[in-house]
């Protein structure tokens, strides 16, 4: 598999796609505000966000990103989310990765959490940190 970077943007400080860039919004709900035409993403994989259920008791609250984190990494552990994953690094192979969030806090993220994971099944060598 090709070389992959990876990033996480928020969408409300989205300077722009760059030359290359394959771009999915990783959010289960449609980002406020924003509507379809003004978002600049290739592929919206809400399947590879949090339940709804587990998004709901989260509530972005920072004292539960520990188990939020460990949670939501047992929800992408299936062969249908790694699945998806796998197809994601295949888009992007020779470019960048970017995942686009609505969120405030990207250090208590689930896309932080999709990104951790990504990692964690990706073979040494196969991305750029």
């Amino acid at each position: 598999m090709a070389q992959v970077q990876l990033e996480i943007i928020r969408l409300y400080e989205d300077t722009g796609r760059s030359v290359g860039d394959f771009r999915a919004l990783v959010d289960r709900l449609w980002p406020r505000g924003l509507t379809r035409e003004t978002v600049d993403y290739d592929e919206w994989v809400k399947e590879l966000a949090p339940s709804s259920d587990l998004r709901r008791w989260y509530s972005h609250d920072p004292h539960r990103f520990e188990e939020f984190s460990s949670q939501y990494k047992s929800e992408l552990d299936t062969l249908p989310k790694l699945s998806l994953m796998e197809s994601l690094l295949q888009k992007a192979a020779h470019s960048r990765l970017v995942f686009l969030t609505a969120t405030r806090d990207l250090e208590h993220s689930g896309a932080l959490v999709l990104k951790s994971v990504i990692q964690e099944h990706t073979p040494r060598g196969t991305y750029l940190p």
